[in-house]
């Protein structure tokens, strides 16, 4: 039978590593969008026709669609945070009712060894 302590300490990592990884991917759009506006603010002096309205439109819409996938990546970030803080508190939680039942125990040694 698989340890518990074992399971919760790896879920805990997955956790964290899920976390690492979702702020890696924020990260990378946050640069890929910089280098988009970079790009744009060069080519815009370029682009004058209805070729560079329609290139405009298409970053436009990117930049739109990036937005949404960086708040989605927030909010998971931000519940998978909540996550660990809530593994945290039951974690400390079962610490307590451990050392309460033990000295609990203790106690009851205690008085019939007299």
């Amino acid at each position: 039978m698989a340890d518990m302590g074992n399971i919760q300490a790896s879920s805990e990592q997955a956790t964290r590593n899920g976390i690492q990884a979702l702020e890696a991917a924020f990260t990378g759009i946050m640069r890929a969008r910089s280098d988009v506006d970079g790009t744009r603010a060069n080519l815009s002096q370029g682009y004058q026709g209805s070729d560079g309205g329609a290139f405009g439109q298409l970053l436009q819409q990117w930049d739109e669609q990036a937005n949404v996938i960086l708040k989605n990546l927030e909010d998971m970030i931000d519940k998978l945070n909540t996550s660990l803080a809530e593994h945290g508190k039951q974690q400390g939680a079962s610490n307590e009712s451990i050392n309460q039942a033990f000295q609990s125990s203790e106690a009851a040694f205690q008085a019939l060894a007299g």
